[in-house]
Parts: C-alpha cells; sequence; structure tokens
C-alpha cells in the first residue's frame, strides 16, 4: 500500500518582507533603525529614571516600567528580523524559528493589553477613590497585577502557535510579510484553517474585549468623577494624569482591532504590512514620548538626572585635571 504524502514539507519560510520597492529598502533600513535604537534609548530611559528617581516610587510608574520593559521585548521581537531582511532583500527562518517569533509577538501582545487595562484600573483607582487607593493599590498589590499580566499573556500565546504549528504546510514557503504573523502563515497553509481560524478570532476577541471593556468601563467612571469637580483647574488637573494613558490606548487598540478583529475581512498585504509596522515599530517609540512628553513629572525626573550626571561629570573633569 502506498504511504500518504507528507504535507508538512516546509522546513523553512522564506519572508518577503518589503521586495516590491526594492529601490527605498536602504532608506527603510536606515529608518527602522534609528526609530529601533530610538524605541531602545527612550524605553530604558524610562525605566532607569522610574527606578532612581523617589518621586516616581508609586504604582502608576511601576506599571510604566513595566511598558517599557515590554516595549523592549515586544519591538525586538520582530525589528532585528525586519533589518536583517531589508539588508538582504528577503529572509529565510527556519520552521521552529517562525512559530517562535509568532508565540512571542502573540505573547507580548496580549500582555501589553492586560498591562494597559490594569493600568486603566490604577488610575480609576486614583482619581475615584483617592482615599482608599493607598490600601486598595499597595505595593505588592501592583507587583501582582504586573505579574499577573506577563502570565496570562504568555497563557494567551500558546493556543495560537500550537495551532498554526499543527497545520500542513506543503509549499510555497513565501511569507508576504516581514515577519511570521498569523493571516500570512494561515494563508499559506494546504490543509482547513477553519478550526484555527474560529479558535484564534474566539481568543482574541475575548481577550481585546475583556481589557477594551475594563479600560472603557474605567474611563467612563473617571470622566463622570472628573465632570463633578466644580473647579475647571482641579479638572484638567485629575485628567492631565490619565491623559497619557488613554493617548496609548486609543493607539494601540485602534491598530489591534482593526488589524485582527476580523475574521473574514482581507486587507491586501501591503495594507497589512503598513498597519504592522505602525504597531510594531511606531508604537513601541510613542508610549515613552508620550509619557514623557505629556508627564511633568517624568520630565522633572527626567531632568534632574540629567543634570545630575552633567554635575559628576563635570567635577570628573575639574577633579582630574593636572595643577602645573
Amino acid at each position: 500500500m502506498a504511504m500518504p504524502p507528507n504535507k508538512s514539507a516546509v522546513t523553512e519560510f522564506q519572508l518577503l518582507g518589503f521586495r516590491s520597492i526594492l529601490e527605498w529598502q536602504t532608506l527603510l533600513f536606515a529608518i527602522f533603525l534609528a526609530v529601533y535604537i530610538l524605541t531602545i534609548a527612550g524605553n530604558v530611559v524610562v525605566i532607569a529614571v522610574v527606578s532612581q528617581q523617589q518621586l516616581l516610587h508609586s504604582p502608576m510608574y511601576s506599571f510604566l516600567k513595566h511598558l517599557s520593559s515590554l516595549e523592549i521585548c515586544y519591538t525586538s521581537t520582530i525589528v532585528p528580523l525586519l533589518l536583517a531582511s531589508l539588508l538582504s532583500g528577503g529572509r529565510a527562518v527556519s520552521f521552529s524559528a517562525c512559530m517562535a517569533q509568532l508565540y512571542f509577538f502573540v505573547f507580548f501582545g496580549a500582555t501589553e493589553c492586560f498591562l494597559l487595562a490594569m493600568m486603566a484600573c490604577d488610575r480609576y483607582l486614583a482619581i475615584c477613590r483617592p482615599l482608599h487607593y493607598p490600601v486598595l493599590m499597595s505595593p505588592e498589590t501592583c507587583t501582582k497585577l504586573a505579574a499577573a499580566s506577563w502570565l496570562m499573556g504568555a497563557g494567551t500565546g500558546f493556543l495560537p502557535s500550537l495551532m498554526i504549528s499543527t497545520l500542513d504546510f506543503c509549499g510555497p514557503n513565501q511569507i508576504n510579510h516581514f515577519f511570521c504573523d498569523l493571516p500570512p502563515l494561515m494563508q499559506l497553509s494546504c490543509s482547513s484553517v477553519r478550526v484555527a481560524e474560529l479558535a484564534i478570532f474566539v481568543l482574541s476577541i475575548t481577550v481585546l474585549c475583556i481589557c477594551f471593556f475594563l479600560t472603557l468601563m474605567s474611563y467612563m467612571l473617571i470622566v463622570s468623577s472628573i465632570l463633578r469637580i466644580p473647579s475647571a483647574s482641579g479638572r484638567m488637573k485629575s485628567f492631565s494624569t490619565c491623559g497619557s494613558h488613554l493617548a496609548v490606548v486609543t493607539i494601540y487598540y485602534g491598530t489591534m482591532i482593526s488589524m485582527y478583529v476580523r475574521p473574514h475581512a482581507q486587507l491586501s498585504p501591503e495594507i497589512s504590512k503598513i498597519t504592522s509596522v505602525f504597531y510594531t515599530v511606531v508604537t513601541p517609540l510613542l508610549n515613552p514620548v508620550i509619557y514623557s512628553l505629556r508627564n511633568k513629572d517624568v520630565k522633572e525626573a527626567v531632568r534632574k538626572a540629567v543634570s545630575r550626571k552633567c554635575g559628576i561629570y563635570r567635577v570628573g573633569v575639574r577633579g582630574s585635571s593636572v595643577v602645573r
């Protein structure tokens, strides 16, 4: 009796990246490299400043430190491979490496959803329950909520990567994208993807809806509480404490929902790439910029840290000078 053909013949995938615009490869490489360096540097600065400045030792800034750490991991999952692809005009990745990238991409993306929801709850307690806030959002509680976000994100990443890894891939192996994303991988499979597509859609809509509605309810209560403040200056001061988070949430959910909460709609590969560049390359840079520019405490802490470093440098230079 003849043996059935081996459907899982694909052992590696070829990421096409931006091969359709070869004349722009060098420029794109320079832009993405600059953005990546700024993203890493910006988030490292936020982590260092929050860790060192006593003024920023509060739950809100503790969450911000976790968010910055997450952004470094998130963008580092995608951008280095993107840069390598731009240099070579395409990039081959093994099947296992592709599944690993897919897992960490979903892991960090889901973790960001959970973490932003926890930050919204923190802002709700700070504004609507100020007297109980130190007890309800103690450092121990903050640490547990942040850890829960990471753990739930790690668990969320298993189902999509497991279901994609069990699909049959018998060729072609060219992914018209710059990383191993869910839609292009399912399009390449030579087996039925209905179950995988439905399961991933249900998981995506569940995670996004839970986090989104938790965030939405928090801000509805926050706005209701702020509107009851009699003075305009008091209302502005209260809203300024959550303005940065609201801006980050709007950018993040806008791109993620448009990309993944659409089981039957199909975007063109080029539109998908542009959308993906925004939330994998641009958004991780925007977060530290938004929090730094809109938050006076962070700006003041950065100014003090820079002044201290400059002062130490000047003292060191004067101390090392030779008197003749």
